[in-house]
């Protein structure tokens, strides 16, 4: 009789799925050992070893969508008009190109982030209006770390130690895009050698410096206070860092700004 006499069952991998009996044509997660013990009078157990879940790779595109007449109209859903703001105007009020990071396509349709406030505003235009095209690269800030990180897929490809606001006028966090790109003719100045400006707007500030408190990454003439919290929310950077963000990271490019 087996009564109260254990049974252990040592079974190789490739037997194991076999008894089961596995139909699909997706491989299932096998183990790398399995024990099996049962009792008669006691509940049997099952222990061994699992390979974790495989990461999933970072995509290394991301479509992007360019105005391509004299404005671009905003719907809250498909057919039905944004009334707070029914279209943008292209181009802006500081003479840069209107453009949408998009998120999603439904026909005709294209779901966009939007550079307006609030922040992360997410809204549809007509495919009819825009021109699409895709940018390689994403931008990762770390306000907390004082770090700013571009990577194309999971691939580093600059990585730097930069200014974020101070305490009373923080970096606004979320999920944004680069929605502006210029070359500022003194980099002795206090924005440096480029603006890249952020689809992101101060949670303090409604203005600062004749815009409309929009945050953006730029060079620094103070290179002694990166790393630290010192500014209106901008990100700052060298100069030389932010040449190089300027060429990594063209309009669209995704930014997200996080703790």
């Amino acid at each position: 009789m087996l009564r109260g006499i254990p049974v252990v069952v040592i079974l190789t991998i490739g037997s194991a799925f076999a008894l089961v009996g596995f139909t699909s044509t997706e491989a299932p997660t096998v183990p790398d050992a399995v024990r099996i013990s049962t009792r008669a009078s006691a509940t049997s157990t099952l222990s061994g070893t699992w390979p974790g879940p495989a990461k999933k790779k970072a995509p290394t595109s991301f479509l992007v969508a360019d105005a391509n007449g004299p404005s671009v109209s905003l719907f809250q859903a498909p057919d039905v008009p944004y009334l707070e703001k029914p279209a943008l105007a292209n181009p802006t009020h500081e003479g840069l190109p209107v453009v949408f990071l998009v998120l999603a396509e439904k026909g005709p349709w294209l779901q966009v982030r939007v550079s307006s406030r609030p922040n992360n505003l997410v809204l549809w235009v007509e495919k009819a209006q825009v021109t699409l095209r895709k940018v390689p690269n994403r931008v990762l800030v770390e306000v907390g770390a004082h770090r700013v990180t571009v990577l194309h897929g999971d691939d580093v490809l600059l990585q730097e130690t930069v200014a974020v606001g101070a305490p009373a006028t923080p970096t606004p966090l979320g999920t944004f895009f680069v929605d502006g790109i210029v070359k500022v003719p003194y980099d002795t100045g206090p924005y440096g050698a480029y603006q890249v400006s952020v689809a992101g707007f101060s949670d303090v500030l409604q203005s600062f410096g004749g815009g409309v408190g929009q945050i953006a990454m730029h060079g620094t003439n103070r290179p002694e206070l990166l790393g630290q919290n010192v500014s209106n929310g901008c990100v700052r950077m060298t100069n030389d860092a932010i040449t190089r963000m300027a060429q990594l990271a063209p309009l669209g490019t995704p930014v997200d700004v996080v703790a």
